[in-house]
Formats: C-alpha cells, structure tokens, sequence
C-alpha cells in the first residue's frame, strides 16, 4: 500500500518516496518483501502518488492502482484484482525485514491475521499513535502488516519495534532515521 501524499510529513515529497537513511521508504519495504518468502509483489498506488507511480513503473514493479479513497477503499479495490490470501503492508515501515513478513506468515496459517503493536511501545519510542483499540486490557495500535483470507481476522501483539514505527510525521522519521 504505496499511495499517500504525506501531507502530515509537511515535505513537497510523497509519503512512500521520503527516505530513511537515504532510502525511499517504499524500497525499504520492497526490499523487505524481498528477503522474505513472499512470492509476487503487487504495488498499489493511488491518484495522490503520482511520482510513486512512475518510480516503480520505471523500476519494473507490478503496479496496482487504486482510488484514492482512502486506505480502506483503496486497500479493497487492491484486494479485488490481487484475490485473497493476500499480505498487506504499508509503505509507511522502514524498518520491515524479510525475517519479521516470514513470521507474520507463519503465524497467519492460513487465515486473515491483523498485526498490532502495543501502544505503549509506540510511545516509548516516541512515534505517533494514530488509531488504536483494546484487546485483553492492553492498549493497541495497528502495525500496518496484514493477511487477508477470509472475514475472521485473529489479531497479533507484536512487541516489535520494526513494526511500531509507522513514519506519519516528522517526528517518526526522526525516530527512524535513529534506528535504522
């Protein structure tokens, strides 16, 4: 899911293209996707990311695009031309490895699978918390990793920091550029 403008980043560059440690955020994840066993990798795009189109079009990527609707909307009409299962992931984690998408799947088996962080976490590290829920009296957010299978999603508390930072606003970048 490549297709924020990164209006809350206050840049003149599209959220998926500001880079940490010099690299564009979407090609940090990329390369994640590529270390794991992950097979193909689909890119969806929106009409708010023009230059992330033409960036991974140029690069040779499968593109998806989507309309611009917002997340949900656009994540549905992704996972209508993709099919289902399906991993989803934000552009928005730099610090993805292929080892923690493979323990995403492993731990999907064969179902959906909603990977949240504890809030808590996010806090202690100083990254933005946007949308959070309960769940057994913990506090949690949303890690931006997903599988989608059926309707039924069980949830995943990743105490993870590689999963807790979402890059939404200055000051997250900041936090990513220090652990990366």
């Amino acid at each position: 899911m490549c297709g924020g403008a990164g209006t809350r980043l206050g840049g003149e560059v599209e959220k998926p293209l500001v880079e940490v440690d010099g690299t564009p955020m979407v090609d940090r994840v990329r390369a994640a996707l590529a270390a794991s066993r992950v097979g193909a990798v689909h890119l969806a795009v929106s009409p708010q990311a023009p230059a992330t189109r033409e960036r991974l079009r140029t690069a040779g990527a499968t593109v998806v695009e989507t309309p611009g609707d917002g997340y949900v909307a656009d994540l549905t009409a992704a996972l209508d031309r993709v099919g289902r299962p399906a991993l989803t992931v934000a552009a928005d984690l730099p610090l993805l490895t292929g080892g923690v998408v493979n323990r995403v799947l492993d731990a999907a088996e064969d179902g959906s699978l909603a990977v949240a962080v504890p809030v808590d976490l996010k806090r202690r590290l100083g990254v933005s918390v946007d949308a959070t829920f309960e769940r057994d009296g913990r506090a949690l957010a949303p890690a931006g990793v997903n599988v989608v299978a059926g309707t039924d999603d069980d949830i995943r508390v990743a105490d993870d920091r590689r999963l807790a930072v979402n890059v939404n606003r200055p000051s997250d970048l900041w936090v990513a550029e220090a652990l990366s």
